[in-house]
This record gives structure tokens, C-alpha cells and sequence, in this order.
């Protein structure tokens, strides 16, 4: 016979997606102790303990992110366990119990999913897509609306070699060592990665641009490979900008990838944290759940045990943007 608050109670996983601005946070991983800085995540469940779940509510997250990166949607695996003879929370209920109680109002909560008791939000990620926001024409920040300030890297430059970038983009494509991309401290065992897009497009423009601001332009990198190093995205950021303002060539960003070697003096440079923004997380076979509504639809088979599987370890515990 069990014994203890946990005897006769029901444990159920979530797969719950949010999104946050990350002006305000040391990343979104949590501190611990008595450290003013603080995560994305303890503001997470912080909310969760108005749960009442009988073990406490910890956030698996799936992508880590550093101070200052932003996400439009980041996802994380979480365990909810009521007491003997309370049903587990509907995902729509644990959605807007979370929303209720989140105390940062740069936090939300998108959708919540059951799966199964293997799930893990980390290791089972199939995709994720990290998308850059630059503006060029903006000599001084106080150029820049404040509405922008700290969501996009505003060159002091009027203009970019778009097509010089995307020829440099190209030599990043498929699988290779990138270990030149990678910064110190980074947990992972391989630098090899397979990077499965790598673009450089105009940005549809700012709402918030005045029409007087008019030499203002905003360009959106965007890269997906099924995880990262650590600040590999903001490193190739740095590059491909080094590129489209004539400092380097698309042939040197080949050699750069091609020389494993993360000191030398182009590759060390590192994009500004607040351009950066996690766009989408996916699962195999689940989809775009927080992006594509209509993906809500597979929940049934989200429960059940067929999927989704646990994949092999993808990355280490420090955040990767």
C-alpha cells in the first residue's frame, strides 16, 4: 500500500507553449537562490503553485534562451499531480489558470497539451526556428521608435549586400561541424549540426515607423535546424551582417565554418541578444500546435503512447541563443 500525500493521486504531463518578451529576464531558465536576476521560468511556476499539485510543479524547458532573447513561442513539459479523486486539470483550464496567476505581464501562456508520461519537451523537438529582426538606416539608437528598442539590432548603416548574405547562407546549409560558430561554455558533446534553413529576406516593414522615418528598413533572418550551439544563431548573425556591409565575403564565411576554429578574430563577434526571437519549437507528428490551430485536432493522438517518441539527447542545459 502506498502511503504519503501522493498515494491514490494521478500524475499527468503537459505539453505547454508560451511566449515572453526577454527585455526584463536573465533568460529563461530559472535562478535559483537569492539573486536578483530572474528567469522566464520562475515566474512559470511560480504561477504553477496555485495548482495545489501535491509534488511541486517544475518547467522542462525546451529551448533555453539567453538574456534579452525573445520567443514567440518556446515550449516546455510540466507534471501535474491532484489529489486522490480530482480529476487532472483540461489543458484548456491549466492554460488560463497559469495566464491568471503569471505575475510578469511580458509572459503568456498560448496552449496546453496532455501527452504521454515519456514526454520530453527538450529532447524530443524535431525543429526549431530562430528568426533575427535588423534595421538599417538608424545612425543614432534615439533614431529608432521606441517601440522597436530592444526587438531588433539597428545598424548605424543605410544599406546591406542582401545578396552577398544570402550567397554566404548558402555555404551554412546541411550538416557540418560548427564548432567556428560556437561560443565558450557550451555543454554539447558534437558540434555538428544540420542546419536545414538559413534565408536573409526584407522585413513587410514596422507599424511603428513613421512615415517621415521612411529611410528606416528592417530585414528578418531566419534559421531551423533541430537544435543549436550555444549562441550559434547570434554568431552566423554576425557573420552574414559582416557580410551584406562589405566587411567579409561570401567565400570567407565558407572558410570561416570550414576552420572549426571559434577564436578567430571574425567569428568571435556576437549579435545582440535583443534581436533575436524563438519562433517555433515542433514535435513529430504534433505539428505547429501553438502556431497552427488547427492542430489541435491531433490531440487524441498527442495521448496516446504510440507518440511522441523520445529522441536521442539534442543539446545540453545552456541556452543555445
Amino acid at each position: 500500500m502506498g502511503s504519503g500525500p501522493a498515494a491514490g493521486s494521478v500524475r499527468a504531463r503537459y505539453l505547454v507553449y508560451f511566449q515572453y518578451l526577454g527585455t526584463d529576464f536573465n533568460g529563461v531558465a530559472a535562478v535559483r537562490g537569492a539573486q536578483r536576476a530572474v528567469g522566464v521560468q520562475n515566474y512559470l511556476e511560480e504561477a504553477a503553485e496555485r495548482l495545489k499539485s501535491v509534488v511541486p510543479v517544475k518547467f522542462v524547458i525546451s529551448s533555453r534562451t539567453d538574456a534579452g532573447v525573445h520567443a514567440l513561442s518556446n515550449a516546455a513539459h510540466l507534471d501535474v499531480q491532484r489529489r486522490s479523486g480530482q480529476p487532472p486539470f483540461s489543458p484548456e483550464v491549466l492554460t488560463q489558470a497559469l495566464n491568471t496567476h503569471l505575475k510578469h505581464p511580458a509572459i503568456r501562456v498560448l496552449q496546453a497539451f496532455r501527452v504521454h508520461s515519456n514526454f520530453h519537451a527538450r529532447y524530443a523537438a524535431t525543429s526549431r526556428t530562430y528568426l533575427y529582426r535588423l534595421a538599417t538606416g538608424c545612425p543614432r539608437p534615439d533614431q529608432l521608435s521606441v517601440f522597436e528598442r530592444n526587438r531588433c539590432w539597428a545598424l548605424r548603416a543605410d544599406y546591406l549586400d542582401v545578396a552577398a548574405m544570402q550567397e554566404a547562407a548558402q555555404h551554412l546549409l546541411g550538416t557540418h561541424d560548427f564548432s567556428a560558430f560556437q561560443s565558450a561554455g557550451s555543454p554539447s558533446t558534437s558540434s555538428v549540426r544540420t542546419l536545414r534553413r538559413a534565408s536573409v529576406s526584407p522585413d513587410s516593414g514596422s507599424p511603428f515607423v513613421l512615415p517621415q522615418e521612411s529611410r528606416l528598413q528592417f530585414w528578418t533572418l531566419e534559421f531551423e535546424s533541430q537544435s543549436f550551439l550555444y549562441r550559434q544563431v547570434r554568431r552566423m548573425t554576425a557573420i552574414l551582417v559582416a557580410v551584406g556591409l562589405g566587411a567579409l565575403t561570401p567565400t570567407e564565411v565558407k572558410v570561416i565554418l570550414e576552420s572549426r576554429n571559434p577564436l578567430g578574430r571574425p567569428q568571435t563577434r556576437v549579435a545582440p541578444a535583443h534581436g533575436l526571437f524563438l519562433k517555433s519549437v515542433l514535435y513529430g507528428g504534433l505539428g505547429d500546435l501553438a502556431g497552427n490551430p488547427a492542430c489541435a485536432q491531433q490531440e487524441a493522438s498527442i495521448q496516446g503512447a504510440e507518440r511522441p517518441r523520445v529522441s536521442r539527447k539534442t543539446s545540453g542545459g545552456r541556452p543555445v541563443a
